[in-house]
């Protein structure tokens, strides 16, 4: 198996689009599986799923791409039984190594994850099946966050784009008591941008930790800010709960949610300063990229075992 990397440094070039060379070989015999979390109470949670697998589809690397749901359907057990390729990468589209990517949905698929590659892979004869690593703590995701913050900006000029130099950029995530890892992944991702030097400041902010989403701007030492939520879909959470955050009514976003309309208008004026407040990552077209790493990544650690 051939798989050549390009050697890109990914934060210094966010403007590429496909960083991998794969020989069509690769993946000539492999299914590949884009695994959501799902819910039924929204179907916006499904979007980046169907999107990515879509895309990857497109690309005719792999003899067949599947989506599949922990919470809805397709779910992952049936799609698994249905595969008829020998090799199959499970690709989770989590932000972090958290309960649900790294405990709940591997131990059901017959997966024990450790520090060892090989935990992985799992070997039912005829079928090899690896279970690759999130999305979310790639780092690539470096660029997909810029991506997402130099393109809300780009689409809504006002009065005109400000220089990166002028703008506060504020990575938004959860945040929550009952794991750090989804911290962690967002922290690492403010150091990572920050050392590039494309903003005036980098900071990582939460919904449910210190420092909170809400008033954020305030602390802001520019008067434009950017808002990138590192959340997977465009959920509840991304449409209506950090756009309260950030200052818009309740009322107004509701409103704005039940008839269609975007909940956040770009830029709009808060605590002083001019926010521009961009969807999730997950439906950010480069993700479709960071889904192929994760596999390329599993397949040269399987040559290596």
């Amino acid at each position: 198996m051939e798989i050549v990397s390009t050697g890109v440094a990914l934060v210094a070039t966010p403007h590429l689009s496909q960083p991998w060379s794969v020989n069509p070989e690769c993946f000539s015999d492999a299914a590949l599986v884009v695994l959501g979390h799902g819910t039924t109470l929204n179907d916006n949670s499904a979007a980046p799923v169907l999107q990515h697998a879509a895309e990857l589809r497109r690309r005719k690397i792999f003899a067949d791409v599947r989506e599949a749901f922990w919470k809805q359907e397709p779910q992952i057990k049936q799609v698994l039984a249905e595969i008829l390729a020998p090799r199959v990468f499970i690709v989770p589209m989590f932000i972090s190594e958290g309960y649900f990517a790294s405990e709940v949905i591997p131990r059901e698929l017959g997966f024990v994850l450790a520090d060892d590659p090989a935990s992985r892979v799992t070997h039912h004869a005829p079928r090899t099946a690896h279970y690759c690593k999130p999305v979310g703590t790639h780092e690539s995701m470096t660029r997909v966050l810029l991506a997402r913050a130099r393109e809300i900006v780009e689409r809504h000029p006002f009065p005109r784009a400000p220089k990166t130099k002028d703008i506060t950029l504020f990575i938004a995530g959860h945040g929550t008591e009952r794991s750090d890892q989804s911290r962690k992944n967002i922290e690492r991702q403010v150091e990572l941008i920050r050392a590039a030097d494309i903003y005036a400041d980098v900071r990582a902010v939460f919904m449910e930790e210190d420092p909170h989403i809400k008033g954020c701007q305030a602390t802001a030492t520019t008067r434009h800010v950017v808002v990138v939520p590192f959340f997977i879909s465009d959920g509840l959470h991304v449409v209506e709960d950090i756009p309260v955050l950030l200052g818009e009514p309740e009322r107004l976003i509701k409103e704005r949610h039940a008839t269609g309309q975007p909940t956040w208008r770009n830029p709009t004026e808060k605590h002083g300063k001019l926010t521009w407040y961009s969807p999730a990552v997950g439906s950010e077209p480069l993700m479709a990229d960071v889904i192929l790493e994760r596999a390329i990544e599993a397949a040269e650690t399987k040559q290596n075992l």
